[in-house]
């Protein structure tokens, strides 16, 4: 009997590890790219997929935790000591990865990632960083993960960029926003009121509201598209009301693991879907 209270311990370390270290929303960002294979009809290459899964597990750890460390680089908390170790390591992968890729690659990603880091860090020695920018930092966030979701899959298979890429990228950019309301919403008591947030601004029923009608103005892009399918149509409907029914569950939005768990599956879930279909029809 006292065996499985210590199990139960130890998967729970195990677990929370999984989401601290930010591998879980690596995987979330990694079946974007996926889906976006899957919609513009070309191969995934694995050494992209590589370089952003651990690239987004490097940039989330140093927004998450640089911003407490000093100098970025001393941690004193023994749990996020070893969350840096964690993070030295997929850097190293994530260089490997990216040396295997295009030119124009790396260029694109030295603007995100310039992105992500003044996120954090001032960017110049009297000034704020642009998390601090009121409101900024969920279009920041949204900005980020189309450019690594959409713009490099593109750019590595050296796909025209055309109408169908730039409401696709729009589309993505909706698709992030509507994921990041219900962290702002669990997150506003805790917030800076400098920052500014969504919930903070419009409260949290006109939020709530706000994210259904992107939700749906997502789904109702895909009908601007050049080229579309019907299976395109029914998944993007499926995660459409999946999404609508997260921001109107109210009560399970102060919940830790439901948001930083469920909420971040998503888009897990719905690369399943696509993988799914592809498979068995």
């Amino acid at each position: 009997m006292q065996g499985k209270p210590v199990k139960m311990k130890t998967l729970k370390s195990i677990f929370d590890f999984y989401l601290d270290a930010s591998i879980h929303v690596a995987l979330a960002v990694l079946s974007l790219a996926g889906v976006t294979f899957h919609l513009l009809g070309i191969s995934s290459d694995i050494d992209l997929l590589g370089f952003i899964f651990f690239g987004v597990i490097v940039c989330y750890n140093f927004i998450k935790y640089g911003v407490e460390a000093y100098k970025y680089l001393i941690v004193s908390n023994a749990y996020h000591k070893i969350i840096q170790i964690f993070s030295f390591v997929s850097f190293g992968f994530a260089l490997y990865f990216l040396l295997q890729l295009d030119a124009k690659i790396w260029w694109a990603t030295v603007i995100l990632g310039l992105l992500s880091a003044l996120y954090a860090v001032p960017f110049l020695p009297s000034a704020k960083n642009l998390r601090s920018l009121g409101g900024l930092k969920i279009y920041i966030v949204a900005f980020v993960w189309a450019g690594f979701t959409v713009l490099l899959p593109v750019l590595d298979v050296q796909m025209p960029i055309g109408w169908d890429f730039w409401v696709l990228f729009l589309q993505r950019v909706l698709l992030v926003l509507v994921l990041i309301i219900p962290f702002e919403i669990r997150d506003m008591q805790w917030d800076d009121k400098d920052l500014r947030t969504l919930p903070q601004v419009l409260g949290v029923r006109r939020t709530q509201n706000l994210g259904i009608v992107l939700a749906v103005v997502f789904f109702l892009l895909t009908f601007l598209k050049d080229e579309v399918h019907q299976v395109e149509i029914v998944l993007r409907l499926a995660l459409t009301l999946v999404l609508i029914f997260v921001l109107i569950a109210n009560k399970k939005m102060t919940s830790r693991y439901f948001v930083s768990f469920w909420v971040e599956a998503i888009p897990v879930f719905w690369f399943g879907m696509f993988w799914w279909v592809e498979r068995f029809f």
